[in-house]
């Protein structure tokens, strides 16, 4: 008998223990429930407003007509949802098979502040160009313009929405909307959806190279937060999508702790 209660209580004790905890955790946890994480697009929109307004009353007869290069994922379509299913089905990182599905499933929602400031855009008439960089297949525009107009954001159309499959860089797209238009502002999440030069796997080169641009950011660069992926975590890990391993999870926490107080003994 006192077998069968030592086995039953250690059962009861492995129930009771926390899973491992997912790394992305606290930063979906914030995704989803901080007033600060809206803020912030509705600070960006609010910045690329003031922008707009300024390149309008600027503006003269015979000027190039102004334009606005967007990103997709994280910029004006939100991914909590997905993260959301991630942080419950106890996943790390990224799932591509996963993200797929949700992408065909119409899961990415308008963020923050996104459609009313498009819409203002198209109500000046300046257009604005979506650029990203996606792959589900044959099927991949089709999803990210279904995306996009399930969400009522202007411009959804095939004039206006390039996706590149197998690359992230988007300078040359970007580069032959700026032969026609004067772009006033580009929207993104990540330094690459500025410039190609930013896609580097070092952390420290990473930073050296956006503080050559510091005086763009507010300027002709507006970016949101996106603290769940991105190249931020190719230059610490190599990958942008690193697998969930007892490695990565080390390189992890020696990144979180790079920079750290040491008490006074």
């Amino acid at each position: 008998m006192s077998c069968l209660l030592l086995s039953g209580t250690a059962t009861a004790a492995e129930q009771a223990s926390p899973p491992a905890s997912n790394l992305l955790t606290a930063a979906v946890a914030w995704k989803q429930t901080a007033a600060e994480f809206e803020a912030l697009y509705y600070q960006g929109f609010n910045v690329a407003r003031m922008q707009l307004d300024r390149a309008l009353q600027a503006h003269k007869d015979g000027d190039r007509p102004l334009a606005i290069i967007s990103d997709v994922d994280d910029t004006v379509l939100g991914s909590n949802s997905y993260w959301g299913y991630m942080i419950n089905a106890d996943k790390e990182f990224f799932d591509d098979a996963a993200w797929d599905k949700w992408v065909a499933d119409n899961g990415p929602v308008a963020t923050p502040g996104a459609v009313d400031f498009l819409n203002y855009a198209k109500s000046k008439g300046v257009e604005v160009f979506y650029v990203t960089s996606r792959d589900q297949g044959e099927k991949t525009f089709e999803y990210a313009l279904a995306n996009l107009r399930k969400n009522n954001l202007p411009y959804a159309d095939e004039q206006h929405l390039t996706v590149y499959r197998d690359s992230s860089n988007k300078e040359p797209r970007q580069q032959e909307i700026a032969k026609n238009y004067e772009v006033v502002v580009m929207l993104g999440d990540n330094l690459n959806d500025f410039k190609r030069k930013y896609y580097v796997g070092d952390v420290k080169q990473r930073m050296s190279l956006m503080n050559e641009d510091k005086q763009e950011f507010g300027r002709k660069f507006i970016i949101f937060p996106n603290p769940t992926d991105g190249h931020w975590l190719k230059a610490i890990f190599g990958d942008s999508e690193p697998p969930a391993t007892a490695e990565n999870h080390a390189r992890f926490k020696a990144a979180a702790g790079s920079t750290a107080w040491q008490p006074k003994p």
